[in-house]
């Protein structure tokens, strides 16, 4: 399987790129290909709500007008199976770096391959993960139809702990 991970954290070496590492390695081991997309390395903005993308007839559907690092995450999108988005949790959501690549898949409408989904969480404190688990579960899961294959959140202590990467680990490689 095809397996796409947006990785919304700013910090290569934080507790988020450490859950993704984890997921990865347990996903390559059972033979699945994972593309991770460090999206905080990128330069993508947000969705300017132009309709360019959307424009029936006019040869560039499902392009966006916007020529930034996003036009090398679409191919992966369009050929992945399944979308991870993983992001330490700020004020309740998302980074705005994954917020704003999250908003331009919209160019695309669906996906073409895409059909599952899953969520990595990182925080300080367990009582931050609303509003991120509400736009996963109404964007991707709803919206999209796209199958849960589960929700992983660390915080405090249990970021980067031995037992929540083989949590992650395991769930890589059993899927």
């Amino acid at each position: 399987m095809k397996i796409l991970v947006l990785n919304g954290s700013p910090r290569p070496q934080g507790n988020t790129a450490a859950m993704v590492k984890a997921f990865a390695e347990g996903a390559q081991e059972n033979g699945h290909q994972v593309d991770i997309v460090n999206v905080c390395q990128k330069k993508i903005a947000g969705c300017l709500a132009c309709e360019y993308c959307h424009q029936k007839g006019s040869g560039h559907e499902r392009k966006c007008v916007q020529q930034d690092d996003m036009q090398e995450v679409y191919p992966l999108l369009d050929e992945a199976e399944m979308i991870v988005l993983a992001s330490p949790i700020y004020y309740h959501g998302f980074t705005g770096q994954l917020q704003c690549t999250i908003n331009r898949i919209y160019a695309l409408d669906k996906p073409k391959n895409l059909n599952k989904a899953a969520l990595i969480m990182s925080s300080g404190s367990d009582l931050v993960y609303g509003g991120a688990i509400f736009e996963y579960q109404n964007s991707f899961l709803q919206y999209l139809h796209l199958e849960d294959m589960g929700m992983f959140a660390a915080h405090g202590k249990e970021n980067q702990s031995p037992e929540k990467l083989k949590e992650l680990r395991n769930f890589g490689k059993n899927l």
